[in-house]
């Protein structure tokens, strides 16, 4: 009976093995997925697809660890950073569904280096803390998550100075994030981007997260945590810039080769 399961090709296998890394990544070290998996997917199936394939794989693994996390959030903290990602998500969408591929992965590359400089740098958010600031700091994160599906590092940067207690800093964190996927769903369907072809990619690429995920959880503890953050970093660096359009005739020159 046919199925429409993705076929076997070079370009499955390339980002079978990013999906792989991404999720080793994200067992280590609590982040990372999209970062890695963006870049990568979209230079092989496009923007739009890339998208859909990590709401897809990156939906089901959350629940358990954030169903909890909704009683223990500190909601004062996160209704304002949610209301400025539920206005500017479907910005991003439509920034998605409407721009040049193209440019679309220069702008989602330069955003990705951009964040891990800044994390990696250490710099959190100095400035002043309100309502309208936590706003401010939603909308980057929306606008980011209706991309690429990266809306972690502008709220990162701005809750790791607001001395949170780190266990509350975590359920704020998987909290948000879990109000941003319901939401990305949701636009994403209505936006008409949940084709076939794409689902079925994030479906078979959902059993090989999960594979990096349990990899990731069974190393942590083996290393520093600097050395997992040092791995997570180079990983989401090499991911941008390889899936760059600056190095695309490389990449397909290499799938080329490795292809029928």
């Amino acid at each position: 009976m046919p199925t429409d399961l993705p076929v076997p090709d070079a370009a499955l296998g390339v980002l079978l093995v990013t999906v792989l890394l991404a999720g080793i990544a994200r067992g280590l070290s609590g982040f990372g997925t999209g970062m890695i998996v963006a870049p990568v997917a979209g230079a092989l199936y496009g923007p739009q697809a890339a998208i859909v394939v990590i709401v897809i794989m990156d939906s089901l693994p959350v629940l358990p660890v954030t169903l909890p996390a909704l009683r223990q959030a500190r909601w004062r903290d996160v209704l304002p950073v949610a209301a400025g990602l539920f206005v500017m998500l479907p910005v991003g969408v439509l920034l998605l569904k409407a721009g040049d591929p193209v440019t679309l992965r220069w702008a989602i590359s330069i955003a990705i280096l951009a964040c891990a400089a800044a994390l990696w740098s250490g710099w959190t958010w100095r400035g002043p803390r309100n309502a309208a600031v936590a706003a401010g700091v939603g909308g980057l994160a929306g606008l980011l998550g209706g991309m690429a599906s990266i809306p972690g590092p502008p709220v990162i940067l701005y809750w790791l100075a607001s001395g949170l207690p780190a266990a509350l800093l975590r359920a704020n964190l998987l909290t948000l994030f879990f109000l941003g996927e319901v939401l990305s769903i949701g636009n994403l369907w209505t936006a008409g981007l949940f084709d076939r072809g794409p689902v079925m990619l994030g479906i078979a690429a959902a059993p090989v997260y999960f594979a990096g995920l349990a990899i990731g959880a069974r190393l942590y503890g083996l290393a520093t945590e600097a050395t997992y953050r040092r791995v997570t970093f180079g990983l989401i660096v090499t991911a941008a810039v390889l899936a760059s359009p600056a190095t695309e005739s490389g990449v397909r020159w290499a799938l080329a080769l490795w292809g029928p």
